[in-house]
This record gives structure tokens, sequence and C-alpha cells, in this order.
């Protein structure tokens, strides 16, 4: 319905009458729910500005509002009530604590137990802003208002509507719901510390994800939403044991949830940039480094085999070949301090937590900079893992890059000459010193342990460039 477009004085008058009509009836009762309704959504369009809206604006206009939209006597009167003071939340953060000083919120946390994607995004979005810079106790809403056990049917709810076969799209207003109750599951998890609350809901975003399409940008919209309140639940039961057995790896098959997971990674990582994936991948990698360290044998093992370079693939450095492992390596070395840090953590627990294991899977080159950090040597015994194979001449490989020594590149060049062999070996022995220096290597420079074992030879001033 059209309503008239009004602006300044006029508008400002039109706002006060309204709102002085609905804070009257409150007392009255002369309004028919229709009329209530027309007010309520005049008022919204009103308020998609607060210029010349400043009766909604204030104390008085947040509770005539709220109380309608808690205590009105429809469906349609409190929905529309709601949806003005969602408006005013958004555009004005001081709104936030004037509504929790209405001392409702307790009660709209009760109201999110809805079979109305329409009023669970509504209800939803108004406890969601009210996680910023609010005096809300989320304490008293989860103990004595159900929001945990409410929030927990709102997921419920949404899964079914994502079953194995036949499945329509999710309507855009379903998706807004459920868009919005995810963020509330998310701020109050991580703000909050109450993610416990919501442990019930953990198969359920499982399930959805599972059976979710990846779009084109996989980390961006709902499906990031999923993955970011799966990251801040209680996946380990630290707060209590809820499931008799973990849903992360189900019976009917084991790596169905890591397998969709990092089929989302793999994608994420060709399709964003670096700056991108510090913000958008790190809940995904701390998720599946939480699940690895809970997985049964099988589902390691499938990690390991689809997110670390494979054993029998050296013909070319760590790194250089375009498979997921690959990539993560690269954005490894990255200068995003998260993204960076995310990836070294999971090659790590990927390696058992093993310094040596590490080291013979991504090589020293990768390993050196993140064992550093972590303030680990690398180990004397790493260069063993290396070590040629007796029965296989081909198998040697080199320590640094990760690739056989038979498939790394031939100098067809011409020799170098003894100028140049001074210069390059000069150079390396600097290389050297400097990563010693710098712990990360803590091994004799061979150019000193090839001194002492008399290897060195003087050259004469007559000797042969070549």
């Amino acid at each position: 319905m059209a309503f008239p477009q009004l602006q300044g004085a006029a508008k400002l008058q039109e706002v006060t009458r309204l709102l002085d009509s609905l804070e009257k009836d409150l007392q009255e009762k002369q309004l028919t729910s229709s009329h209530k309704v027309q007010t309520l959504l005049q008022l919204r369009q009103f308020g998609t500005s607060p210029v010349n809206a400043g009766p909604i604006y204030s104390s008085k206009g947040i509770r005539i509002l709220v109380q309608y939209g808690v205590e009105g006597e429809t469906v349609d009167v409190c929905r529309a009530a709601l949806r003005c003071v969602a408006n005013a939340l958004l555009l004005d953060a001081n709104m936030r604590q004037v509504f929790v000083d209405t001392g409702y919120g307790g009660k709209l946390a009760e109201k999110l137990k809805v079979d109305n994607s329409e009023d669970e995004m509504v209800v939803s979005r108004i406890l969601f802003l009210s996680t910023y810079n609010t005096t809300m106790d989320f304490d008293i809403l989860i103990k004595n208002h159900s929001l945990g056990e409410n929030v927990n049917y709102q997921l419920a709810r949404h899964a079914k509507q994502f079953p194995k076969s036949g499945r329509e799209p999710l309507s855009q207003m379903d998706e807004l719901a459920l868009t919005d109750t995810l963020k509330l599951i998310f701020n109050v998890s991580k703000l909050y510390e109450h993610g416990a609350a919501f442990s019930p809901s953990i198969p359920y975003l499982l399930k959805i994800i599972s059976r979710i399409d990846i779009p084109a940008k996989p980390l961006d919209g709902l499906i990031s939403q999923l993955i970011n309140s799966l990251s801040v639940l209680d996946l380990e039961e630290k707060k209590g044991k809820i499931f008799e057995k973990t849903p992360l790896f189900p019976t009917f098959d084991e790596n169905c949830n890591v397998d969709k997971l990092i089929k989302i990674l793999d994608q994420g990582v060709s399709s964003y940039r670096p700056v991108e994936l510090d913000e958008k991948a790190v809940p995904l990698l701390h998720t599946l480094i939480t699940m690895y360290e809970l997985a049964p044998d099988g589902p390691r093992a499938r990690m390991q085999s689809l997110l670390l370079p494979e054993d029998t693939d050296r013909s070319e450095p760590i790194g250089r070949s375009d498979n997921l492992a690959s990539r993560l390596l690269k954005l490894s070395t990255s200068s995003f301090s998260n993204l960076k840090t995310a990836i070294s953590e999971l090659m790590f627990v990927l390696a058992g937590r093993d310094a040596e294991t590490l080291t013979r899977k991504i090589g020293y080159g990768f390993a050196a900079g993140f064992l550093a950090s972590r303030g680990m040597e690398i180990p004397r015994t790493a260069s063993e893992a290396f070590a040629d194979d007796p029965n296989d001449p081909e198998s040697g490989v080199n320590p640094i890059t990760g690739q056989r020594w038979t498939a790394e590149p031939k100098d067809s060049g011409p020799p170098m000459t003894r100028e140049e062999k001074e210069r390059e070996a000069e150079r390396l022995f600097v290389l050297f010193e400097r990563a010693k220096a710098n712990g990360l290597l803590n091994v004799e420079n061979p150019v000193t342990q090839a001194f002492h074992e008399g290897r060195f030879e003087e050259l004469s001033d007559d000797t042969d460039s070549d």
C-alpha cells in the first residue's frame, strides 16, 4: 500500500501524530487491528530515514513500538511493529541500548519459537543487533527465556528444508531468516561465550552444509554464516556431553562432512585473493583443525590425503603443483597473518604436531618459518626422512624443496668459472649463517664442515677457471 511521501516539518508532524495515536490506544483500546497495522506500516516507511523521524528514534518511540511488537493482539500487528524496531536499531546504533532498556528482551527471545520465517527474521535481527555495545544479559535470555532452545528449534526447522533430493530453492525470506539466526548464534557464542546453549544445533548445521549447493563465491552469503556458526560452537563437547556419538563423523558416512568442507575450501582458495581469504577462510580452517583432532582414523587419513602433499608425487618442488595442498602452502607464505597462521597450524596438526613429520611432508622451505615462529627448531633427524632408499636409486629427495633429486632440472648452460663458483659458495655460506642466527636451522654449515673434514684444497693461481 502506498503512503504519502512527506518531507521536512510535514513528515515530523505526521510521525508524531501516528505515534501519539498508538500511545493513546494502549490505554483506550479503540483502534482496530487493521488500523494499527496500517499506522505501523506508515511509521516503518517514515522510519527508513531518521531525518525528521525523531519520535521513532527516541526512548518513548521505541518503547511504544516494542510494546506493540511483543503484546500486540494479532501476528500482523506484532510483525509490523517489530519491523519498525529492527529498522531503527539498524540505522541508529544508539537505539540498541534504548531497546534493551525497555526490558522486553526476554519476551522477545520467547517469541523466537515460531514457524514463520518473517517473524523469525525480525526477532533474530533485533536480538543480533542487541549483541553490539549494549547491556543485554544473554545469560538471562538463555536461562530464563529459552533463547537457546528457540534458536535450536529454528535450525531444526530450516534443516528440514534441505532434503536429500527434490529440494526447492530456499525462498528469499527463509534465507534471510536463517542468516539472521546464524548471525545471532555467532555473536552470542563469540562475544558472550554461550556457544554451549546452541550445541544441539550442530547436527542441523552439518546437515545443511552437506546438502547446500556451493555458490560461485563459496565463502560468501548463507554458506559463510553456516561455517562461521559451526566454528564457534562446542564441537569438542568441553562443556558437557550432548551426543551419544559425535555428529561430525556420522556412521552412514564418516567422511561426508570432511569432504564437503574441504571441497568448499578448495573452491574458496581458487575464488578469492589472499586479502579476502585472510577474513573469509579462517573460520573454516579452524573448524577443520578441530575436526581433525576429534576424528577417528578413517577421516584423519582422508584429511591428510586431501590437505597434505602426497609422498608419491615428488616430480616437482612441493608447492608448485595446482592441487589444494600446494595452494595452501603457497598461501602460508603470504603477508596476511591470520591466514598464514591458520594454514600453518592446520599443516602442523595434520602432521601429528611433530616437527620431523611436518618437515618431511612439506619440506624445509615451508617448515622452517613455521617452526621458528613457534620457537621450535628443525630437528637434526629431519633430513633422515629424505634419505635415499638403497633399494630404489631414484628415491632421494631434496630436503629443501621436497622434489626428487632425479627430477630436478639439469643445468644445460656452460660450466661456472672459478670466480662464479667462489661467489656462489660465499653467498650460500652467508645465507646459511643467517638462517642459523635466526634460529631457522640447527645444523653445522656444510661449507665449514667440509673445511674441517679436509675436503677443501687450495687452488693455485694458474688453475683453470672452469
